[in-house]
């Protein structure tokens, strides 16, 4: 599929990783649906990307909503061919802490928005594509969910978000499998540390010494490159069934 005018949603597409994902959509021409939960985020992304791309207020993990979110938002596409999904949180926590057991609550909502939330946004976007005229190979769609390194190596206080992000690797597979006959192909990108708000918080000394501890190049990804990884997954269409590391060959320690 060419990247060069498609019509994408992206979850998360406010700030971060999604951000530059519906940047490098809007500069190839193509038209951005982005949705996020802060909506003052949203509001300045539309100022910078312009009228090719549109806003929509949303939680991912829920199901009508997002559904509704997305009728309304891709009548101004004209279509979906591609959805992205970047929304998010880190959820770091022990499971025994100094004050007890995580709270279930906790690990729930870590599990909801990254892994639940991945799954509505994929079901809703397949539903949606199967009905596009097929492109090239038969193509009709393509779906890039966000894993992480930490599905794989995750630290120590990482047990939601890795057993989220293990999730979304262990869904795409039979998702890709299910939806071959659709002709809608579904890939994962599993980033390592990249330079997104969460990590901005920290010192930049912090930065800098996270930044070496990746093997080459030494420094921390940036949101740019994701996207970029995006446009490559969309024009290949061999890519499909995979999670793909993004991560500078860093394996993370144990904490």
């Amino acid at each position: 599929m060419q990247f060069a005018g498609i019509r994408a949603v992206v979850t998360g597409g406010a700030s971060g990783l999604g951000l530059a994902t519906a940047r490098r959509i809007v500069a190839a021409g193509g038209r951005a649906l982005l949705l996020d939960v802060n909506a003052e985020a949203g509001a300045a992304a539309l100022r910078e990307l312009g009228e090719q791309a549109h806003f929509q207020a949303v939680d991912v993990t829920d199901g009508a909503a997002l559904e509704a979110a997305l009728d309304g938002g891709l009548a101004s596409l004209g279509g979906l061919d591609l959805a992205v999904s970047c929304a998010g949180v880190v959820g770091a926590g022990l499971t025994l802490g100094k004050h007890g057991p995580m709270p279930l609550e906790q690990f729930a909502r870590t599990v909801g928005i990254n892994l639940i939330g991945t799954f509505n946004l994929a079901r809703l976007a397949a539903a949606r594509m199967q009905g596009n005229a097929p492109r090239a190979d038969g193509e009709r769609g393509v779906i890039v969910n966000t894993a992480s390194v930490a599905a794989f190596d995750g630290q120590i206080g990482q047990a939601a978000y890795s057993a989220s992000k293990g999730g979304v690797v262990g869904m795409t597979l039979p998702l890709a499998r299910e939806f071959a006959r659709h002709g809608i192909r579904v890939v994962s990108i599993a980033p390592g540390l990249f330079r997104t708000p969460m990590l901005e918080s920290l010192p930049e000394s912090v930065q800098q010494s996270l930044g070496a501890s990746v093997p080459f190049p030494p420094r921390l990804g940036e949101p740019g490159e994701y996207a970029a990884l995006v446009e490559t997954v969309v024009e290949n269409v061999l890519l499909n069934g995979e999670t793909i590391r993004l991560d500078g060959a860093i394996r993370l320690a144990p904490k």
